[in-house]
């Protein structure tokens, strides 16, 4: 029998793999030169899928094969042994299709401290300034709102961008009074956490428009790239490996890459760059897969060495969020309203008639960051508070009325790892986050559970008469408290620094500066895997901004 024919290898410039939150922008900016071919290649499929759009739909979304990589940490000693839940978007889209939807860009020193660490100022936060605002679209930058905006905040702000940034289309009583007591305890109020420093209480503002939760494949892919004949889009289509070659110098340059798509496997060839564009987990994993990472690690599974870089999966940091549960009486959360039937379909009526209510509603709506001890020279700790109490995430509301106070570590010390545990692209790497390994990581997790109770003891929650369900009084000593942490703790999906950035002296950095892997041509990074610490808040708009400037450096590189 004849062999069968191998498809001639598909050809491009540019081969942006992953369509999330960074691949989605990339595509845009690199496709609107009509003369350069761009390939977006995306592992999961289209975001057709109703709960995608529909902002509580997140609780559909998220452990749903449709959408979701469901990954599963390691057993971690730093929760007493227990494993989470890992989500990751598997759709277009990316992440922005699952996540919480918070516009949250940071703190300045998070961008100073980057530039510290890549020997480059123009990672500094008033340099990466303009590149958050070239895509933002904000609400009160509209016409109806501008004039009461003011400069000082249209100065911070973009507006016409194609990332829509809105106020949230619903309050709560008690989350007002948690507000208030927060202020009571010294915390100040804010009305725009994202001024370069984000201290203060407020309701957070989301990315969404008129209560449709805003991705970014609307927001970068349609209807902009899609109307292109220089863009191509194939969804379900994974990367085995990435192709290298060594030119008449002996330095290795990526040249494509072997992708396993519905109708077989295919090879892709880029004139330009492979850009990796598939997250803090995803993108660590193709490049050990193909032979790039640390030596050992590869050896380990079999997998020839192509470039040993010992940096690649390491330096994982991610936000842990301790959930304190409070009972509450003689005020409304959604643990009794959702949890009759009548109470059910009024939120659906008011979803379907006006955009509003519980099914507009982001994961957590009221934020706040503050110090979990007055040591600390800015804000360390940040909070997800919302009017609703459950066992765990996919389990069911309590029967009692009760709201949550997440409270997480902005700056950790942990450092953990991901690493492939197969030479299989169908096997999942290894998540190690090392939660609380470091006695800074668990005093921090102590006092902010203190700072919590001071909160709530304030005289604007006290008339709810609130009662610790979690973790519970009798808890008091450091000790005592930080193990409780382990145990009630669970991840906000805040994985960034596995592919981070650095000069030329660490060992560790992966990326250059411009995000170019070292040592390697024709391959770069563009994802929250290049972050060498973590934002001090939520990572997906930082991740845009990371995309912003990179797509910037790949066109002038192009020339």
């Amino acid at each position: 029998m004849a062999p069968t024919p191998q498809p001639e290898p598909a050809r491009f410039d540019y081969v942006i793999v992953g369509a999330g939150t960074a691949g989605c922008l990339l595509a845009n900016r690199l496709s609107r030169d009509p003369a350069k071919r761009v390939l977006l290649l995306e592992a999961g499929r289209k975001d057709d899928y109703h709960w995608i759009h529909i902002p509580v739909g997140y609780l559909y979304c998220i452990g749903n094969p449709r959408t979701d990589w469901l990954y599963r940490t390691e057993a971690d000693p730093g929760l007493n042994g227990r494993t989470l839940r890992y989500p990751r978007g598997k759709v277009l889209g990316g992440s922005s299709s699952i996540n919480g939807m918070i516009y949250m860009r940071g703190q300045q020193r998070d961008y100073d401290r980057w530039a510290e660490l890549a020997g480059d100022d123009r990672w500094r936060w008033d340099h990466c300034l303009p590149y958050f605002k070239q895509h933002e679209n904000h609400w009160r930058l509209d016409p109806e709102h501008r004039a009461q905006a003011g400069e000082a905040f249209a100065a911070l702000h973009g507006h016409g961008g194609e990332w829509r940034v809105e106020k949230q289309r619903l309050r709560w009583e008690v989350l007002d009074a948690f507000a208030q007591a927060a202020q009571q305890a010294g915390v100040p109020a804010t009305d725009d956490f994202n001024r370069g420093t984000n201290e203060g209480v407020g309701y957070f503002e989301v990315n969404q428009r008129a209560g449709w939760r805003w991705n970014t494949a609307k927001a970068f892919l349609r209807p902009a790239c899609m109307q292109r004949p220089n863009f191509t889009m194939w969804t379900g289509s994974q990367v085995a490996k990435l192709l290298t070659e060594r030119d008449g110098t002996g330095a290795l340059r990526v040249t494509g890459c072997e992708v396993v798509t519905p109708s077989g496997r295919q090879t892709v060839h880029a004139a330009g760059e492979v850009i990796l564009a598939a997250g803090a987990i995803g993108s660590p994993q193709i490049l050990q897969l193909s032979g790039i990472g640390p030596a050992a690690w590869l050896h380990e599974h079999g997998v020839p060495v192509a470039h040993e870089l010992p940096g690649v999966g390491g330096n994982l940091q991610d936000h842990l969020q301790i959930r304190a549960v409070y009972s509450v009486e003689g005020v409304k959360t959604l643990n009794t309203l959702a949890g009759r039937w009548w109470g059910r379909a009024l939120i659906g009526l008011e979803y379907a008639w006006r955009r509003s209510g519980p099914m507009s509603m982001a994961p957590s709506q009221l934020g706040a960051f503050t110090r979990s001890s007055p040591e600390h020279a800015w804000p360390n700790i940040e909070y997800h508070v919302q009017p609703l109490s459950l066992e765990a995430f996919g389990e069911p509301l309590h029967p009692f009325n009760a709201f949550t106070a997440s409270v997480c570590n902005l700056n950790p010390t942990s450092r953990g790892f991901v690493r492939i545990r197969s030479p299989r692209l169908e096997d999942a790497p290894r998540i190690m986050a090392n939660y609380l390994s470091t006695a800074e990581d668990r005093q921090v997790a102590a006092d902010s559970l203190r700072v919590t109770r001071r909160i709530v003891e304030q005289p604007a929650l006290q008339k709810y008469r609130p009662q610790e369900v979690k973790p519970g009084v009798q808890y008091q000593s450091d000790e005592e408290l930080a193990t409780l942490a382990g145990d009630i703790a669970t991840t906000i999906f805040h994985p960034v620094g596995t592919c981070k950035m650095g000069r030329d002296d660490d060992d560790s950095a992966v990326v250059d500066a411009r995000l170019r892997v070292r040592g390697v041509r024709g391959l770069r990074v563009v994802d929250a895997s290049v972050m060498p610490t973590i934002t001090s808040g939520n990572t997906n708009s930082p991740t845009l901004m990371i995309a912003e400037r990179a797509a910037e450096w790949i066109v002038q590189d192009g020339r």
